[in-house]
C-alpha cells in the first residue's frame, strides 16, 4: 500500500513551512503528521546535500508518493530538480507538484513538463554564457582589465624585482611579500 509524504522547505529560520503544509492539505492530501518533512535550508543546496531530505529518502519505499507545493522545493535549478525526480523515480516513488496541477512528475505528462522546464533552463544558461562572453569581449576591446586589481603599480615593479634579486612572475610577488 502506498504512503503519502510531504516535503516542505524554507530558506531561512524566520520563514515557516506552515503555508506549504496548509496548501498540501487543502489540495486533498491526507498526510499523517509524522510524514510531513520540514527543512530550513537554502534553495541553492542540492537535495542530495539536505539532511532532512536524505532522511526522507531513506524512509521512502516503492509506490510511495511525495508531495511538494512547488518544483523549487526539490532543487536549486531545473537540472537539479530533474535529477532529484529521477532519483525518486528509480526508487519507485511518485512525485506530485501542486504548482503544476498536482501532476505526477514521474508520469509521461510529468516527464514532458520536466523536459520543457529543462530545455528552458538550458536556453537561459546558454543566453547567460553568450551575454557574458560578449561583455568580456567588449571589455577587452575597450582595454579594460578583468580580474583582481594589480598588487602593485608598474612603477613599483623594478623595486620588487631588485629587492628579491630575481624576476618572479608578477602573480607570485604578493605571496613572496607575505
Amino acid at each position: 500500500m502506498s504512503r503519502v509524504f510531504a516535503y516542505c522547505r524554507v530558506s531561512t529560520a524566520d520563514q515557516t513551512t506552515e503555508n506549504q503544509k496548509l496548501e498540501i492539505q487543502s489540495a486533498g492530501f491526507a498526510i499523517e503528521a509524522h510524514r510531513f518533512v520540514m527543512e530550513t535550508i537554502s534553495g541553492s543546496t542540492s537535495a542530495t546535500r539536505r539532511p532532512e531530505f536524505m532522511r526522507l529518502l531513506d524512509r521512502l519505499e516503492s509506490q510511495d508518493v511525495l508531495v511538494v507545493t512547488k518544483l523549487d522545493r526539490l532543487g536549486r535549478n531545473a537540472m537539479d530538480v530533474r535529477s532529484t525526480v529521477e532519483l525518486l523515480e528509480t526508487r519507485g516513488v511518485k512525485v506530485h507538484c501542486l504548482a503544476l496541477g498536482g501532476v505526477d512528475l514521474t508520469s509521461a505528462a510529468g516527464k514532458m513538463t520536466m523536459q520543457v522546464l529543462s530545455a528552458v533552463a538550458e536556453f537561459e544558461r546558454d543566453l547567460l554564457v553568450e551575454r557574458t562572453q560578449a561583455g568580456l569581449a567588449r571589455a577587452r576591446k575597450e582595454g579594460k582589465r578583468a580580474g583582481r586589481p594589480p598588487a602593485f603599480t608598474p612603477e613599483q615593479k623594478p623595486w620588487y624585482c631588485k629587492k628579491f634579486r630575481l624576476a618572479p612572475p608578477l602573480h607570485k610577488l604578493p605571496v613572496n611579500l607575505g
